[in-house]
């Protein structure tokens, strides 16, 4: 499996998601600071809320992110045609479609974490520059939002692969990361004020619903035609 995974990642050529990751963990940081910035009343209450929205910011933009690795390592290679040349091979093609969502996962899961923690670093440092809230941040709020970063990562990961099950059905690129989007934005719907992915079962009940769709894609892939 670890063989598969480096030959993946040695045929896609990842440098544009480094990249990309960077220059949108960039962004988000600067949308904090606009956000607090342009008008007290509209800036996050204290540190729980800025630590809180930084993670719903990365883990909806990585989410997306996902969404688009799954288009171009698997559906893409539908439309080009491709998958018949990987198939040929003499190995299991569900072996080969978990290698592939094993890469988009692990990715998914380690930008987000390492987008969380610069974000979050870079929000107080801003924060000991422009004086946005007053004093440090609690230590025992740093713990409880770092345990909160990691399950909702780890869910972020699994809701993340529920455009997995519509882009096969078409083998669409547009409609695989057009329905990351939706899946992101039904998680992090804003209900008057109040974000429902707070609720710790929400995204982990995604999570779990996406792992179990992304087993459910290729369950049958052995036997299924590959157009």
């Amino acid at each position: 499996m670890l063989n598969l995974m480096k030959l993946e990642l040695k045929k896609n050529k990842l440098g544009w998601y480094y990249k990309g990751a960077a220059i949108a963990t960039v962004v988000i940081i600067f949308l904090m600071w606009l956000i607090e910035y342009t008008d007290d009343e509209s800036g996050f209450a204290d540190y729980a809320e800025a630590i809180s929205s930084a993670g719903l910011f990365v883990r909806a933009t990585f989410a997306i992110f996902a969404g688009v690795l799954i288009a171009k390592m698997i559906i893409n290679e539908y439309n080009s045609k491709t998958i018949s040349l990987l198939f040929t091979y003499p190995i299991s093609r569900k072996k080969l479609m978990f290698s592939k969502l094993l890469i988009v996962s692990g990715l998914t899961f380690i930008t987000i974490m390492i987008s969380n923690v610069i974000v979050v670093l870079g929000y107080l440092a801003m924060n000991s520059f422009f004086h946005f809230k007053p004093g440090m941040v609690p230590t025992d709020l740093l713990i409880e939002q770092g345990i909160s970063i990691i399950v909702q990562a780890v869910a972020a990961t699994g809701f993340s692969l529920i455009c997995l099950y519509f882009g096969m059905r078409k083998k669409s690129v547009p409609i695989t990361i057009v329905s990351s989007i939706l899946v992101v934005a039904l998680n992090t719907q804003n209900l008057n004020g109040f974000n429902i992915s707070s609720i710790i079962a929400v995204p982990i009940s995604f999570g779990l619903i996406g792992i179990l769709i992304a087993y459910l894609s290729i369950r049958n892939i052995e036997s299924k035609d590959i157009v």
